[in-house]
């Protein structure tokens, strides 16, 4: 509990009056049965008066008006209480979430973290709303008609000795066993939740390749688990019902058979029996209520786990051992010393192996090397996108450790090798770079990145609306915003993965030209498959297989290393080369 307790103080208000509107509700339940049997006693003996009766009657229907005061104030007050408490939570895990590696967020899976922020924080949500309306109202009904069951008659309340602890043993039985099930009902829900995100986000690349009846049936077997999954633990709450039902009749059966024999004798009032027999009810009931505030409470405790799981995780990357957090990047310089990495922490197998590399500021520098050999990942190390598992890298001469994660990835800009644009406007997501920005500072960033001319061909120019990822625009067009944004942001900096690799060449050459004017004082690092793209760099890397292989400008380059001679003659030829 102490681990909510948080989400709850800002809104104790609400948790007490809800419960307590709840209390007034229950004091009407109990005082109802003995009025009516006033009303049922004084018939019976023929002393009932017009008025006696309206005063009776005046009285229960103050009382019921009291009683729906209540039942309406408590599910008000129980309301407002749950959804902020589940608005708070779901606003910390957003949060937590954004704080996280991409290892963070592999361990746990996107489908599973969209799962635990919707799905698990409404069950959450549900019990607690649930928990407020029933946590004094069950047990205030029941205790409150023992009470006045044992008053009316302590020899007919001695059933109670019986169905009360077979009722509760079967629902302590049922709980025991819904809380696993429930669990993998959630893990169901993230492998569903998985493989609808990851079909819709794909779902150019699956209608390419004609892949829609197996994508069909990946997704049935997905639904088909979370179907039997949640069957197998529906099937203990489906029988709660009528068997809490059924053992509550029962009782009110033993009830009417031993007292319609005290009623027949002269020992007991009718109204007193009818008024026992709805006090049977009320406490039955009120354990039914019980019943089932557990078995919300097993799904419930499930997702609070899965909740936990995320708000506990402590990301990878984080800036608590920082030594210089209001040091940010002033000039560029970027160097590598011996830097190793692995994905996989467990595996002999090195992305990187020993790379040292130093890279000037305001130089350009290009990498070049074959698919997966490593290029991506050694420049998302600059802004801490992963950390090496061996050595260590300096931007400025400093250890980027030592930077605060904010102040370093301010100073580097990324041009991704996947062109990621959001839904919003086109200015919207240019203003990612630079939210401050003048219309006239972004539309020269643009002009820069040679994206002004199809923006400005657009009906409602910067101000047309992207669809999510920029799926209405073409990948050259989102390649050149995505440069924009970068531009805009004016980073001591750029890194361009493979950024230019969806325009054509002219073009490429006149967005290599901007940065040289735009960016005059940045470090440029350039990642490319196309020789053309890194030639005129002032440093060129090759890499092969997590290593550097070979450092030097494009015609040292070509004099002393065969692999990048290689590779320019198959694309320039003997003659470009």
């Amino acid at each position: 509990m102490r681990h909510w307790m948080k989400y709850i103080k800002p809104y104790k208000a609400w948790f007490i009056l809800g419960p307590l509107c709840m209390i007034v509700e229950v004091i009407g339940e109990v005082l109802m049965p003995m009025l009516l049997a006033r009303v049922i006693n004084a018939g019976n003996m023929g002393t009932l008066t017009v008025g006696s009766s309206i005063g009776t009657a005046g009285l229960m229907i103050l009382i019921a008006v009291f009683m729906m005061a209540g039942g309406i104030g408590g599910c008000y007050f129980s309301s407002k209480a749950s959804i902020a408490f589940a608005g708070d939570i779901r606003n910390d895990l957003y949060s937590k979430i954004q704080r996280f590696s991409f290892g963070n967020i592999d361990r746990f899976s996107t489908g599973s973290l969209v799962t635990r922020v919707t799905n698990d924080v409404t069950q959450m949500q549900n019990f607690v709303a649930m928990l407020m309306r029933m946590a004094l109202r069950a047990p205030g009904m029941m205790i409150g008609g023992l009470i006045m069951a044992i008053r009316l008659r302590p020899d007919l309340a001695t059933i109670f000795w019986v169905s009360i602890p077979a009722l509760l043993l079967f629902v302590g039985g049922n709980i025991l066993t819904a809380f696993p099930r429930f669990k993998e009902v959630q893990a169901k829900v993230d492998g569903l939740n998985s493989t609808v995100q990851e079909n819709i986000t794909n779902v150019r690349v699956v209608k390419s390749f004609v892949r829609e009846e197996d994508e069909i049936k990946k997704f049935g077997k997905a639904n088909s688990d979370l179907k039997n999954a949640a069957m197998r633990a529906m099937r203990i709450v489906i029988q709660m019902q009528p068997v809490t039902t059924l053992m509550m009749y029962i009782t009110v059966i033993g009830v009417a058979w031993q007292g319609h024999a005290l009623v027949l004798n002269g020992e007991m009032a009718v109204g007193d029996l009818s008024a026992f027999v709805n006090y049977v009810i009320q406490i039955l009931s009120s354990l039914i209520m019980v019943t089932f505030l557990f078995m919300m409470s097993s799904r419930a405790m499930a997702s609070a786990k899965r909740i936990r799981e995320v708000l506990e995780e402590e990301p990878d990357l984080n800036d608590d051992d920082a030594k210089q957090k209001d040091l940010t990047v002033k000039e560029g310089s970027v160097e590598f010393r011996h830097v190793s990495f692995r994905y996989y922490k467990h595996s002999e197998d090195s992305v990187l192996e020993d790379i040292s590399l130093t890279i000037e500021p305001g130089t350009i520098v290009g990498i070049i090397g074959s698919t997966g050999c490593g290029k991506s990942t050694l420049v998302s190390m600059i802004p801490r996108l992963y950390d090496p598992d061996e050595g260590e890298i300096l931007v400025d001469g400093v250890n980027v450790r030592d930077y605060s994660l904010y102040n370093l990835r301010e100073g580097v800009g990324m041009v991704l090798q996947k062109n990621v644009l959001f839904s919003g406007t086109v200015a919207e997501n240019l203003r990612w770079g630079d939210e401050n920005a003048t219309d006239e500072e972004m539309i020269a960033a643009a002009k820069s990145s040679q994206a002004d001319k199809f923006v400005s061909s657009f009906t409602d120019g910067y101000e047309s609306n992207l669809d999510k990822g920029g799926n209405n625009l073409s990948g050259g067009q989102k390649q050149r915003l995505c440069i924009a944004r970068a531009l805009l942001k004016k980073p001591k900096i750029l890194i361009l993965d493979d950024s230019t690799s969806a325009v054509d060449t002219a073009t490429e050459a006149q967005i290599r030209n901007a940065f040289s004017n735009e960016l005059a004082g940045s470090t440029k690092i350039i990642i490319a498959q196309r020789i053309a793209s890194v030639m005129d760099a002032d440093q060129i890397i090759v890499m092969n297989e997590g290593r550097i292989t070979g450092v030097g400008t494009h015609d040292e380059l070509l004099a002393s290393n065969t692999e990048y001679r290689e590779i320019a003659e198959s694309q320039l030829g003997k003659k470009g080369a």
